[in-house]
């Protein structure tokens, strides 16, 4: 993975696969391996739909099913959510191999997207929902409380936005 994507000794792509799988085994795996032992370390110790305080009044632990996306949206579509993740998966990676992600924001937003996705569709497969367990209420409109989200969801959050700080990067250098 070259920091521009461009002229490198892959031709441009952006997944030299050697470095792409060590990437993938340093990031990747890491922040997986995280997102699945708290959500096991959730389901064994709560109740589904339980809550309970860790900073009263700001942050709760709770075990919540979520079938859908984001917030909720399009609840009950399990299957089409594992078909989704599926075809987003093979999309990065034809993408990749064909150097539509260059740079290292863009790179690193990848490796992040790429956890999330095995992260909640391994949810999904197992579980039957995606286990969501981290809650806040930030006291003031629309986060009074944020809906519930994970690591995985994490880690999806953050690839959008590497994904599009590099876009706007690339605007400013006329790429």
């Amino acid at each position: 993975m070259s920091d521009a994507g461009q002229g490198d000794a892959s031709g441009g792509r952006c997944c030299d696969w050697p470095r792409a799988l060590r990437l993938l085994a340093l990031v990747t795996l890491p922040l997986y391996v995280l997102d699945q032992a708290t959500k096991l370390w959730t389901v064994r110790h709560f109740a589904l739909g339980e809550q309970k305080q860790v900073i009263p009044g700001w942050f709760d632990w709770v075990h919540f099913p979520n079938t859908g996306a984001a917030f909720g949206i399009m609840h009950d579509n399990n299957r089409f959510f594992i078909g989704l993740s599926a075809v987003a998966l093979a999309g990065i990676a034809w993408a990749c191999k064909r150097g539509f992600y260059p740079g290292r924001l863009n790179q690193t937003g990848i490796l992040l997207l790429v956890s999330g996705i095995l992260g909640n569709v391994t949810d999904r497969l197992l579980h039957g929902y995606v286990v969501d367990f981290l809650f806040f209420d930030l006291h003031f409109p629309p986060a009074n409380p944020w809906p519930a989200f994970n690591v995985a969801d994490s880690c999806i959050c953050v690839a959008v936005g590497l994904m599009l700080l590099a876009s706007f990067k690339q605007q400013d250098s006329g790429a």
